[in-house]
């Protein structure tokens, strides 16, 4: 059994920071990538960020510049620090792992519940 759960999720006003954390936990052998997707009221799913276990990392256009994400040393959360939040950030945050797990052959992609990030004007 794995487990993602996410957090640091809120309300903030437009300018402001917050810091989103998702540890993954359970029977991992290794995470080849983690990373971060958004779904806003009536929109599709969007990846926002993503790392790879080689540390590279993809950003979706619109938030470039502003967001960063990153993993702990044990490469087992990830986290996404986003500043200069603007209204049109608002969304539930889902993270996402992509892993081998314990005992088993392939790569199995594992998703938290997601975490709602409102930014006000």
């Amino acid at each position: 059994q794995v487990q993602l759960v996410e957090s640091g999720g809120g309300l903030v006003q437009a300018g402001g920071s917050l810091r989103l954390s998702c540890p993954a936990s359970g029977s991992i052998f290794s995470i080849n990538a983690m990373g971060w997707y958004r779904q806003a009221p009536g929109k599709q799913r969007e990846l926002v960020a993503t790392i790879n276990s080689d540390d590279s990392t993809k950003y979706a256009d619109s938030v470039k510049g502003r967001f960063t994400i990153s993993t702990n040393n044990a490469k087992n959360t990830v986290y996404l620090q986003m500043n200069s939040l603007q209204p049109e950030d608002t969304a539930t945050y889902y993270c996402y792992a992509q892993l081998r797990r314990a005992g088993t052959y392939g790569l199995y992609t594992y998703w938290g519940q997601g975490t709602q990030v409102t930014v006000s004007s």
